[in-house]
């Protein structure tokens, strides 16, 4: 029995459907199933039952989600399920990404143009670095994993190892560390920088947010120190450390060597390629354009758009599939595939569109045939590198249930929660004829006489008997009535959410919302990462009550707080409104005791139907289950944690401490005057007299006066360091000005 790596902690023990599902699934790997499915309905703690499979099997495991915010919700989860393992977020490190393009029929380039955000870019390199070194590993990803990143041989075999007594000087440390791509700052450091002070050189290594202080002494390494870049205290002494290189795509000097008489002879057989065909345009446009990569990758080892040579560069032959995360687990590890009817078609998809793009470059001169090969991984490739794969979905599509050796139902909540109860109304007045709602809605509602069709679908559905209640005219529309509905529950202490069909929809309710006196916000694909992450976090705190979204609030999101939903225009049928997408809208709702979904349309669609039939199939089984077992329903109370704080930079912290500290002592100097004499005393009562406003306004205005005096001091000694943290505090200190100065004129 190999010695147990995974350590899962948890107040709870496995409950409802948990032990059956656990038990399944680990049988199935055991007997070799390669594909099985997790069939979990939304808030059966799905996650829970993975964790535990996770630390039974005892396997390096890799987590795929479809999107960066549902995959730093688990990655939040199994953090806290798994805390002494190496629990990492793996996605795509661009804020913004335009990939290179041309458009024959307007004869229009486009240029990659990227923000790359540093703090994802530290965690990615922070997991394949755990990958190589650690065997207690679980990645959450998003489809980014099937992406190319550089051979791990390559990335494992350039690191530097130093150790006390190493022989090496200062200065040969220096030019190892800009071979791996490091960068030399006399400013601060941050990931993947180093400097040089006295006999020492610092180093922040790519994958962390510590520095190490390395000493020489006679051409030796004397000292090794793990040290906090913000206080200075020293954390550690080390006896030894590995530096890896700060780039994924890297290769020695021999392997430059040939990849660059590679390419060189790509371009010549391209040359005649386009010389034959007639195509001197295209043939001018790649022999620019290469030549002044070949001499850009000679002088500095780099160039933009270096990923496009990666074949020739890792060796590989035409057509092989790139490396990518998958090539960094070492042996067999376990893959589960989450929210898989959503994840698997973009794991299917990203080729295509991706290789069409490649095509036209290369047949328009843009790039060399060998860019091809800089792609994600094929379906086909992607199932080969995986291994065995759990599959998990409230919703699993065809694929999953025909290619799945055994499907694993996880109905019943510990919990004890129900599916959320359903209403349906109509969109407007002027089109509500035929629509019905429960007679069990609060406040009585408003909805016309069912037609002979609706009502045998209603009671098809087990929905209530329904009741003419009111004149038709009455009636709001879907805008107003979700308006009406969110307000009793904010005014219990819970929060709403609107789904919408489009951005601008959201954006307009949004405002509308605002306009009405509620706190309200959006969230769509518009919004980068780490904001997207913030933005749920403040929900569920409550410092706003209503969200409204257009598909970003589906799968997988956990929000406890959540007691309604209002889906606008659910009967306007495709992707948005589809049986699946509607099941998991619905599921939002279902860690609420008081959970409920109102379904605004005008008439029923199969996609309705069979998403209100399922939901109180779950519900019966559920309260059989509740019946049997003497369980009252409660609502899941779960800790408020937000990644972000993990990823706010040390720099920020350090402003933010010192400028704290600064205030306070100021304030405490301003109201009480030391001498307390004479006009020091008339002046401390005076300022003691003022508003808590007027005085913040002249303890910042004071301040602002002497840190810019001092921010000027140290530009004129060269201290950069003192000053950017100078800068940043007069910076937030106008803010908080600025903020004073706004309340002031309300």
């Amino acid at each position: 029995m190999e010695n147990k790596v995974f350590n899962l902690k948890s107040e709870y023990k496995p409950d409802g459907d948990q032990p059956k599902a656990i038990s399944q699934l680990l049988s199935g790997l055991k007997k070799g199933m390669q594909k099985q499915t997790l069939l979990g309905a939304t808030g059966t703690g799905k996650t829970f039952t993975i964790a535990n499979v996770i630390a039974e099997w005892n396997k390096p495991t890799l987590v795929i989600a479809h999107n960066k915010t549902l995959a730093a919700q688990l990655a939040q989860e199994f953090r806290e399920f798994f805390p002494d393992a190496a629990v990492h977020y793996f996605v795509s490190y661009y804020d913004y990404y335009q990939p290179e393009a041309y458009m024959p029929v307007t004869d229009t380039y486009i240029e990659k143009d990227a923000q790359i955000n540093k703090e994802i870019d530290r965690l990615r390199h922070a997991t394949t670095q755990s990958l190589l070194t650690r065997k207690d590993v679980i990645i959450i990803a998003s489809v980014s994993c099937i992406y190319g990143l550089g051979s791990p041989e390559d990335y494992e075999k350039v690191n530097l190892k130093l150790e006390i007594g190493s022989k090496i000087n200062r200065t040969d440390l220096m030019r190892k560390l800009l071979g791996v791509h490091f960068e030399r700052t006399n400013a601060d450091l941050n990931s993947g920088t180093f400097r040089s002070i006295g006999d020492r050189v610092e180093v922040m290594p790519v994958s962390e947010t510590f520095v190490y202080q390395i000493e020489f002494n006679g051409g030796l390494i004397s000292k090794i120190l793990k040290v906090d870049p913000v206080s200075a205290h020293v954390l550690k002494e080390e006896n030894a450390i590995f530096l890896f290189p700060t780039k994924h795509f890297i290769t020695d000097t021999d392997k430059t060597k040939i990849a660059l008489k590679n390419i060189k002879l790509e371009l010549t057989q391209q040359l005649k390629k386009f010389e034959k065909e007639g195509k001197l345009l295209e043939s001018e446009r790649i022999k620019r354009r290469t030549t002044y990569d070949l001499a850009m990758i000679k002088e500095v080892g780099y160039c933009n758009g270096i990923e496009n040579y990666s074949r020739q560069f890792s060796g590989k032959k035409e057509g092989e599939a790139p490396d990518t995360l998958l090539s960094y687990f070492k042996g067999d590890f376990l893959t589960i595939i989450d929210e898989s009817h959503v994840t698997l078609p973009q794991l299917g998809g990203m080729y295509a569109g991706d290789a069409s793009r490649k095509k036209t470059l290369v047949d328009f001169g843009f790039r060399l045939p060998s860019a091809k090969d800089n792609r994600p991984l094929k379906y086909d490739e992607f199932e080969k590198r995986i291994g065995d794969v759990i599959y998990v979905s409230a919703t699993p599509s065809e694929l999953e249930r025909t290619t799945s050796t055994q499907i694993v139902e996880q109905i019943i909540r510990p919990t004890g929660l129900i599916d959320p109860e359903i209403i349906v109304r109509p969109v407007s007045v002027s089109t509500g004829k035929n629509l019905f709602m429960r007679s069990s809605d609060e406040g009585g509602g408003i909805g016309a006489r069912p037609s002979k069709k609706d009502s045998s679908q209603l009671r098809k559905n087990n929905l209530s008997e329904v009741q003419p209640l009111g004149p038709l005219k009455d009636y709001p529309g879907q805008i107003e009535d979700f308006v009406k509905e969110a307000d009793r529950v904010i005014k219990k202490g819970f929060r709403a959410i609107a789904t919408t069909l489009t951005k601008k929809m959201a954006e307009d309710l949004s405002l509308f919302l605002k306009e009405k006196g509620y706190k309200a916000e959006y969230l769509h694909s518009d919004i980068k990462t780490i904001e997207r992450i913030q933005i749920l976090t403040q929900f569920r705190r409550g410092d706003f009550d209503i969200l409204i979204g257009v598909n970003l609030l589906r799968e997988g999101l956990d929000l406890p707080e959540l007691a309604l939903i209002g889906i606008l225009d659910a009967d306007k049928e495709g992707f948005l409104r589809s049986e699946t997408s509607l099941i998991q809208i619905i599921g939002r709702a279902a860690r609420n005791v008081e959970g409920r979904v109102v379904l605004y349309a005008d008439h029923m669609t199969k996609a309705l139907e069979s998403a209100i039939g399922e939901t109180n199939r779950r519900r019966d089984i559920q309260i059989s289950y509740n019946k049997n077992n003497g369980i009252t329903p409660k609502t899941i109370i779960k800790k408020i944690k937000d990644i972000t704080e993990e990823l706010e930079n040390k720099h920020e912290k350090a402003v933010n401490i010192e400028l704290d500290l600064d205030v306070e002592l100021f304030k405490k100097a301003f109201i009480k005057d030391k001498s307390n004499k004479g006009k020091g005393e008339r002046e401390s009562i005076k300022n003691l007299l003022l508003s808590d406003n007027d005085r913040n306004k002249i303890v910042y205005e004071k301040i602002i006066n002497i840190k810019e005096k001092e921010m000027n001091r140290a530009v004129k000694d060269l201290d950069f360091e003192t000053a950017a943290i100078l800068r940043d505090e007069i910076f937030v200190l106008k803010g908080k000005m600025d903020k004073i100065i706004l309340e002031d004129k309300n």
